[in-house]
């Protein structure tokens, strides 16, 4: 069984799951609403938080020619890469108190990083994981520099071919590192429910043994519940205090009562799941009670045969099992008995 470690939280098939609250942009460059909405997160059941670790020099070329130029039909057209990230950007001096933040609220904190020099000032703030966002599955001498610090590594597959998975996944082993979580994941902002293909999540545990969950750009709950009952064992949600708010990521983060609302289903989707049983529970037992049954419908005397008109199947269930009205029907009464009586095996003459 595949298991993942993440600070106390162990991820497995039979974990409940690791919900991470996404802060990315949603700060807005503002300290003091960073630290709000972290705590906020905390509130709404989130288990980590996570950052997202880059300046706009490690990320991108401060150049407006057309390369460099948002024009993709995406709520960021217009902008340059570098103005996007300027805006969006987390400076990195805030992790030290996010990070106290966080763990004082009882979040797990980590981040994704965007070049080595991030992971590097990670691990210097001791992040118990690394997330690899869409866009960067190609890059694979990041990824296995971010391997090679030996925990867990979580990668989006939003861009992603199969064989671009299958890479990044390879990087992570070359470096001995077998704590691998795959997100299913949307890359569109928001993204359309139709698009979200849930069905790829059991088929990457399948194809590449490891854990995998969904990183999620639509709007609602729908899909992350759908994702935890084929097998996601990490849900990850953009995280904002109000939409009205505005920046780059509110068009498709959750305010504090829906990321609540999801969690919710989440934990509730995963009691619905049990287990594989066909045992009836105690309560289900007595409901048996109303199930069908074989019954005296018309007075009956003794030596009288039994037909279709005077014994059959209704409920309750205190007779004899409807299986059985054949094999009863032509042969005669042991005795006398009036309608609404429960067929039983000594009221017929063998």
């Amino acid at each position: 069984m595949k298991q993942v470690k993440i600070g106390d939280f162990e991820i497995n098939s039979k974990s409940k799951t690791f919900i991470i609250a996404e802060l990315s942009a949603n700060h807005l460059q503002n300290f003091d609403l960073a630290v709000k909405t972290v705590e906020a997160a905390a509130k709404a059941g989130a288990d980590a938080i996570k950052l997202q670790t880059y300046t706009p020099d490690t990320i991108t070329l401060k150049c407006d020619n057309d390369y460099f130029k948002i024009k993709q039909g995406t709520i960021w057209d217009g902008k340059t890469l570098y103005d996007l990230y300027q805006e969006a950007y987390t400076p990195w001096e805030w992790h030290y108190k996010l990070k106290e933040v966080a763990e004082e609220n009882g979040l797990i904190f980590f981040s994704t990083p965007f070049d080595p020099s991030a992971v590097d000032f990670l691990e210097k703030l001791a992040v118990p994981a690394y997330k690899i966002a869409s866009f960067e599955i190609t890059d694979i001498p990041l990824i296995e520099y971010t391997a090679s610090k030996g925990k867990p590594v979580i990668i989006s597959t939003g861009i992603a071919t199969l064989a671009d998975i299958e890479e990044a996944v390879q990087a992570c082993r070359r470096c001995g590192n077998e704590q691998i979580i795959l997100l299913k994941c949307t890359s569109a902002y928001p993204a359309q429910v139709e698009e979200a293909n849930l069905l790829t999540i059991p088929n990457i545990v399948e194809t590449f043994d490891v854990i995998a969950g969904l990183s999620d750009h639509t709007m609602g709950v729908a899909v992350p519940i759908a994702a935890v009952a084929l097998g996601a064992k990490v849900i990850e949600k953009h995280f904002i205090l109000d939409r009205k708010l505005g920046g780059p990521d509110s068009a498709f983060s959750l305010e504090p009562e829906e990321f609540a609302f999801m969690v919710q289903s989440v934990r509730e989707a995963e009691k619905a799941l049990g287990k594989v049983s066909y045992e009836l529970s105690e309560k289900t037992k007595k409901s048996r009670e109303f199930a069908r049954s074989l019954f005296v419908v018309k007075d009956i005397k003794a030596g009288e045969v039994f037909t279709s008109e005077n014994i059959k199947s209704i409920r309750p269930g205190y007779g004899l099992h409807p299986k059985y009205l054949k094999d009863i029907l032509g042969k005669k009464a042991t005795k006398d008995l009036k309608a609404g009586t429960p067929l039983q095996w000594d009221f017929i003459d063998k």
